[in-house]
Order: C-alpha cells, then structure tokens, then sequence
C-alpha cells in the first residue's frame, strides 16, 4: 500500500542563511529597519537607470525570485517603509527583509567603482569649495535621488518634512553611498544586516 507523501515545503534560498535572524519579536522588521532599507534601494535607483528592472534581474540571479517575484510584489515590500505615500500597513518579514538587504548588498558590489569615484569627487569638491554641479555624474546621481525621493515619499510625515530641501536630500543621498560601500567591504552584508537592528534587540 502506497502511503501519501507529506504536502513538499516551499524550499527556502541558502543564500538567505548567511543573514542570522536577529532576536526581535514576532520575526518582523522594525520601522527604522523597514526605512533603511527601501532608502538604500532608492540609492541604488539613482545610481542604476534601470533600477526596479535591475533589482528584478538580481533577484533572479540571486534566486530570491520567489520572494521578490515581480514590479508590484517589489513595489509592495518597499511601500512597507512608513514614509512612503502609499504605505502599506502590513509587516516586512525577515525572510523579506534578507532578500532585500541581499539584493541591494550585491548590487552594490557591483557599482563599487562608481560609488568610490562619486564619494571621492564629492571629497574633492568640498575641498576646494565647490558646487556638486561641478561634477556631472555626482549632480547626475543627486538630482535622480531627489526626484525618486519627493515623488514617492510622504511629505506630510515629519521625518520626510524635515528633510525636504535640496540640501538635506543631497546628505541623505551622500550619507546612503557610504552606506553602499560599507556593504561592499568584508563580511558588510552581515554588518550592514546587524546595523539595521542597533537598539532593537537584547
């Protein structure tokens, strides 16, 4: 007599274990997390022409597609960032949160070149006094993040309000190209990933 085989469980990525779980409650990411991470795929937007196309295709590549399967599925882990315009009330799982912290993490990888030229030629700049408009890349880089940033995130929020201008938009988005490069070092993934629950755990 054959006996009924147990329903088969979704597998899940091995790339996802070299992210540990942190111990917070629930297995969800936290709001300054859930933050964090959709404004470093907004980085990597600016940086990329093709960004959400990019992010798909890493994905894939990653296999994490089953995780982030298309535009809207993408589109709807990212609107779980509270700032955004179209915030969707409803939780970032941890494996969720991994597969993007992977996906962005290697993207940067691979830009590592640009983001170095561009944080070396804002260093420069500052040094003898001038404008970003100097450098066309880097203006290039900063005008693309404003634009992604206005028109997606909520300015009636305060934390948004607050960060508005051309000037603090121009920090966030030369704070978040340190960040892209600290993801690009020696075990950055893993520290980049612990970063983001500072606080949060113990």
């Amino acid at each position: 007599m054959q006996l009924n085989s147990p329903p088969s469980q979704p597998s899940v990525p091995l790339i996802l274990g070299s992210l540990p779980d942190p111990p917070i409650q629930d297995e969800t990411c936290p709001r300054r997390a859930r933050i964090e991470i959709d404004l470093m795929l907004l980085a990597i937007e600016a940086l990329e022409l093709e960004g959400s196309e990019a992010i798909l295709q890493t994905a894939k590549q990653l296999e994490l597609d089953e995780i982030i399967k298309d535009r809207v599925t993408l589109w709807r882990l990212r609107n779980t960032n509270p700032l955004r315009r179209h915030n969707q009330r409803r939780a970032l799982t941890l494996v969720e949160a991994k597969a993007l912290v992977l996906v962005g993490c290697y993207m940067a990888r691979r830009l590592t070149v640009l983001i170095r030229q561009l944080l070396l030629a804002y260093q420069q700049l500052s040094e003898k006094q001038l404008s970003v408009e100097h450098h066309f890349r880097l203006n290039d880089y900063l005008e693309r993040f404003r634009a992604h940033f206005r028109s997606r995130m909520n300015p009636r929020r305060a934390a948004v309000a607050e960060n508005y201008s051309n000037e603090k938009i121009n920090q966030l988005a030369l704070n978040l190209l340190t960040e892209l490069l600290f993801c690009t070092g020696t075990y950055g993934i893993q520290r980049y990933w612990f970063s983001l629950f500072d606080g949060e755990v113990g």
